[in-house]
């Protein structure tokens, strides 16, 4: 007789093997569709954007053309890209603070059970704190002339989701998997870097993902509350305020275009990473 080998069991619900959503995303075959499906898309989205518009003389000032936005956008592109790389400085900067801080509280609250049951609380107040209640103080703390205040701002929406999703991770390790690296008098050190940050990987990513975009947002609307002149969130204002709303579309494009960029580097980034994990295809 023939031994079978026993299938892998689920792990949080999933079945061992499962690619991870970079791999499907990026997988051979599937990526050209995954590109072209919300081009096609947008681009329909912005044929009847602009047959409304014109057909139904729509006001600028409720919503511009596309043609008129895109016009603008050319007009003063050295504009928009110089606001992009103020706001996505601050942002990539918060960002990366963001994550270190998180990653480093989970993996003390993984270890420190105390440490976890004081740190809900803080985790709960924080994901609920209002960007628009805390810039102006952090203004007040900082100065309006140094961009701190945008950066902390930053750093504080990126902390929630990469704290939430690394410690969930770092709670999935199995106990056999535990149990086998005692019985080989692994550290508690070599067991975290062999054993547990592996498993939390694919979520420390996810994580990421998430925060990549609130990154740039957070960034951005800190920029509607004071600081130095600079940046896509000080740029849409000062257009709309003077009633170039098509100028001011221009720079919100700008953002979405941004935050595009700081999410597929972190879907290229978690790609990388993760690429010898299994479920992972090449």
């Amino acid at each position: 007789m023939t031994a079978t080998a026993e299938a892998p069991a689920p792990v949080d619900g999933v079945p061992a093997g499962t690619p991870t959503v970079p791999s499907r995303v990026l997988a051979p075959g599937r990526s050209a569709l995954t590109v072209a499906a919300p081009i096609a898309l947008g681009v329909v989205l912005v044929g009847l954007w602009q047959l409304l518009v014109t057909a139904l003389d729509i006001d600028p000032y409720v919503v511009p053309a596309p043609s008129a936005i895109l016009a603008e956008l050319g007009d003063n592109l050295g504009s928009v890209t110089s606001g992009a790389l103020h706001t996505g400085a601050n942002a990539l900067l918060g960002l990366v603070i963001g994550t270190v801080v998180a990653v480093v509280a989970a993996v003390l609250a993984s270890v420190v059970k105390v440490l976890d049951s004081l740190a809900a609380p803080v985790v709960a107040a924080l994901s609920v704190m209002p960007i628009v209640a805390l810039a102006p103080v952090l203004y007040t703390l900082y100065g309006a002339s140094v961009e701190t205040a945008r950066v902390l701002v930053a750093a504080l929406a990126v902390l929630i989701p990469v704290y939430v999703n690394t410690l969930r991770g770092l709670r999935q390790t199995r106990a056999v998997h535990r149990d086998l690296m005692r019985a080989y008098a692994a550290t508690p050190a070599q067991q975290q870097w062999a054993v547990t940050l592996p498993t939390a990987a694919p979520y420390l990513f996810t994580g990421l993902r998430i925060a990549s975009s609130l990154a740039v947002i957070s960034a951005l609307v800190a920029e509607y509350f004071g600081g130095p002149i600079g940046g896509l969130g000080k740029s849409i204002t000062s257009a709309a305020s003077s009633s170039n709303y098509p100028l001011a579309w221009a720079y919100v494009l700008g953002a979405i275009v941004l935050g595009l960029v700081f999410y597929c580097v972190a879907l290229l980034v978690e790609r990388v990473a993760t690429r010898h994990q299994p479920g992972a295809t090449t």
